[in-house]
């Protein structure tokens, strides 16, 4: 059962200078006009003015005194982990150290080498027959590139292939240089 579903929480932000988390109000606590405005003012710590992390609903804070864990969580945003779900089954795997991390963004990296070799590997196909092949036959690899890369209509869908490879090529060197920055401190 969500245990969200049942009743409003606030979201956990956190503030990685000050070593702080605070919860953000909802639309629901401001009038409707107001409300529409928080949505467009992201979340500044009260302390020191910085933007804060969202970190989701089942993230708790370490001490503020442990510094250690405080990196390691912040090491988690910049790697897009944080803490979101429904409730139902909790936010899922979150690595518990440094070393797990790494090994958790060298897998994401092997998957995002073969997203990068599958797509250098196709060529455009040129007929509507052929484009309604490689639809059938490539579904998978299709839904993980942004929709924008996508064109055609409903049975003569393509990727720009160009696009793609540039798309997996700009992630792989993103999380190499994140694992040898992660393995230097």
């Amino acid at each position: 059962m969500c245990r969200y579903g049942m009743s409003t929480y606030k979201p956990h932000y956190a503030c990685f200078n000050c070593r702080k988390t605070f919860k953000r109000p909802l639309k629901v606590d401001f009038r409707r006009k107001a409300a529409r405005e928080a949505d467009e003012i992201p979340a500044k710590c009260p302390e020191c003015g910085e933007l804060m992390a969202n970190m989701g609903l089942d993230f708790e804070a370490p001490k503020k005194q442990d510094v250690k864990a405080w990196q390691h969580i912040k090491d988690l945003y910049t790697t897009g982990i944080t803490f979101h779900s429904c409730g139902c089954t909790g936010p899922g795997y979150i690595p518990r150290d440094k070393q797990s991390l790494i090994k958790v963004l060298e897998t994401r990296l092997q998957d995002y080498i073969e997203q990068r070799r599958f797509w250098s590997s196709k060529e455009e196909p040129e007929s509507n027959a052929e484009k309604k092949e490689f639809w059938r036959e490539n579904a998978m690899p299709i839904y993980r590139v942004p929709r924008d890369f996508v064109s055609g209509t409903r049975k003569t869908k393509m990727v720009d292939i160009p696009k793609a490879i540039a798309f997996w090529s700009e992630k792989v060197d993103k999380i190499s240089k994140h694992i040898e920055q992660l393995k230097l401190a």
